[in-house]
């Protein structure tokens, strides 16, 4: 259920693989327990065009979705866990970030809902 919609500046894909970092987040989500095994989804948008305090720093900013019913301490702590290992694997980008807003159960509605 929740989704982890990865925005990055282009050079990134050039320090490493769409698959490495998106398995990374997915990794470091189910590594939690907030999430059943196989719900994850995480996608990724690189951006040709962008600003940053008019400069061309590279960065990596996340928008998790998830579902409603964690407590704030479980969603810092998700954040934190995603962005340490962010730092890890891209130690010299400058704009590492992420967000965490909650789906609500009763506007929420999938394929297999209706």
């Amino acid at each position: 259920m929740p989704h982890f919609v990865i925005d990055c500046s282009q050079n990134i894909l050039n320090l490493k693989s769409p698959e490495e970092i998106m398995q990374a987040v997915y990794d470091t989500a189910e590594a939690t327990a907030l999430f059943d095994v196989g719900d994850i989804k995480v996608r990724i948008n690189p951006f040709q065009y962008y600003n940053i305090g008019n400069t061309k720093d590279d960065f990596i900013h996340i928008f998790a979705n998830i579902m409603e019913g964690r407590t704030t301490a479980q969603k810092s702590n998700l954040s934190h866990k995603i962005i340490g290992q962010l730092k890890i694997l891209f130690p010299e980008v400058p704009i590492l970030s992420i967000n965490i807003r909650d789906f609500e159960k009763a506007t929420y509605c999938n394929k297999s809902m209706v």
